[in-house]
């Protein structure tokens, strides 16, 4: 079925390209809105939501094309207890000729915690602790996260993979869905920005091998070890099948950014092996792909 997805079949781009860049304070957009800066979109930091239809009808009635990033957080009131505004301004750019994104940052608690801590800024939802405010600001992004076109957790993230992520998805004039295919370690923890998980713990693991333990997926030894499992092949055989019914579902509702974690024990051996093959089988589907390991490089 993917086979016949291929990126030339999918309409043109419209002429007005919208981002709109939100999520947690302290996740990180101030540094995802320099990537975005770099790949030519006109950001607008810090803009009220009630401003937001003003530079959508400007932007439409230029005469060149244009890429536009606003980010938009709790310092422009538009996480207040009421935020009807802000998603009727959402709806007004959806109703336009626009391509609307919504690109939501994401971090953990305890991450958030302590770069707060590091920075001895005060969380702008205010709060007598920050960790209150982080979980009263989380409880008011809650449904505009639900919606967002594509999550990136930051946790894990240095800022030149974070840019990397960020241009993965923004960057070059390809059309259609991306996939994002990461490796984890469920000892580590669930990846935030998952849009489906799959266990591999059941396979056989690796570091029970002595002389494969030292090495990663990356490797040929683990790699040959876990492609040459029966249930390896059976189970890759079944999830592709699965991908084959759910990818032109995702495409068909015009979903733009897809991440499929898949994960291990440590997210050094299984997952990174299976994350690799799933991402070379994508892209000879012609879909845009993007793999990362997560705790590849943890002990």
């Amino acid at each position: 079925m993917t086979q016949d997805l291929r990126l030339e079949e999918r309409p043109a781009a419209p002429a007005v390209e919208f981002v709109i860049l939100t999520g947690l304070s302290g996740a990180g957009r101030s540094e995802t809105a320099k990537v975005l800066e770099d790949l030519g979109y006109f950001v607008i930091d810090n803009l009220p939501p009630s401003l937001i239809g003003r530079v959508a009808e400007l932007a439409v009635t230029g005469r060149e094309q244009g890429r536009v990033a606003l980010v938009v957080d709790a310092r422009g009131g538009a996480f207040a207890a009421d935020t009807s505004e802000l998603y009727a301004a959402l709806e007004l750019l959806r109703s336009k000729s626009i391509s609307l994104r919504v690109l939501f940052l994401e971090a953990s608690d305890e991450v958030l915690v302590r770069r707060f801590e590091q920075t001895r800024r005060r969380h702008p939802v205010g709060g007598e602790r920050v960790v209150e405010s982080i979980a009263t600001e989380r409880s008011l992004l809650r449904e505009l996260r639900a919606t967002a076109d594509l999550v990136i957790d930051t946790s894990d993230l240095n800022v030149h993979e974070l840019r990397d992520k960020v241009l993965a998805a923004f960057a070059g004039e390809e059309r259609g869905m991306l996939v994002t295919v990461a490796s984890f370690g469920f000892k580590y923890g669930l990846p935030l920005d998952a849009d489906m998980v799959i266990d591999v713990r059941f396979l056989p693991n690796p570091h029970w091998v002595p002389e494969l333990r030292p090495h990663t997926g990356l490797e040929p030894p683990v790699r040959d070890y876990v492609l040459g499992i029966d249930e390896t092949k059976l189970f890759m055989d079944r999830l592709r099948d699965l991908l084959d019914v759910a990818l032109p579902g995702y495409v068909r509702e015009g979903k733009q950014y897809l991440t499929i974690a898949i994960g291990c024990t440590g997210g050094r051996h299984r997952s990174v092996v299976l994350a690799e093959e799933l991402g070379a089988w994508l892209a000879s589907h012609d879909f845009r792909v993007h793999v990362s390991h997560r705790d590849v490089e943890r002990g």
